[in-house]
């Protein structure tokens, strides 16, 4: 076994298991480097288990319990607008002196929603019944069939014309 290092600690403080706490002993018998760095951790280790805790100062200590007592009575509270001015014995109102006038609508509780409501009803409806004219309309009604195209109009259109201007009868040209 090497020396010690980190493990001095854990033998003073009795943190190895059996076996290493075996080996750690075994060493120390054999190493004087070892057994006295053990040694002084050990002294140490006594002499700060004999000193006192910190002591705090009283003065502090009863600061930091006056904190915790309840209170006085809070000081009445100052108000950041005179509260009311007169004027000849009548009040002139003011921003803060006045309430804002009430300019909700009358009616049944719920009133405004339940007229929303009912208008996004009317919309949604008008909407659907909007589409369903448009696809009768541009279905064509009821549908009698699969319609097919005169295709003979189509296939004899183009016969008998002659692009950019020429005749439609076919002429021979004298160089080939």
């Amino acid at each position: 076994m090497s020396h010690l290092g980190e493990r001095v600690s854990a033998l003073v403080d009795g943190e190895l298991n059996h076996h290493e706490r075996d080996r750690a002993l075994s060493h120390l018998a054999f190493c004087a480097d070892c057994r006295a760095e053990v040694e002084a951790m050990r002294a140490l280790k006594s002499r700060l288990r004999s000193l006192d805790g910190p002591v705090m100062p009283t003065d502090l200590t009863m600061s930091l319990l006056r904190m915790a007592e309840p209170g006085g009575p809070l000081p009445p509270r100052e108000r950041p607008f005179p509260a009311s001015r007169t004027f000849g014995g009548a009040p002139i109102p003011s921003m803060h002196s006045v309430a804002p006038p009430d300019n909700r609508p009358r009616g049944r509780a719920g009133g405004p929603r339940r007229a929303r409501r009912a208008g996004y009803v009317a919309v949604g409806v008008a909407s659907a019944a909007v589409a369903i004219g448009t696809l009768f309309v541009v279905g064509g009604g009821a549908d009698p069939g699969p319609r097919v195209p005169p295709v003979d109009m189509f296939a004899n259109q183009h016969r008998n014309t002659v692009p950019f201007g020429g005749s439609a009868t076919p002429t021979l040209s004298p160089t080939p």
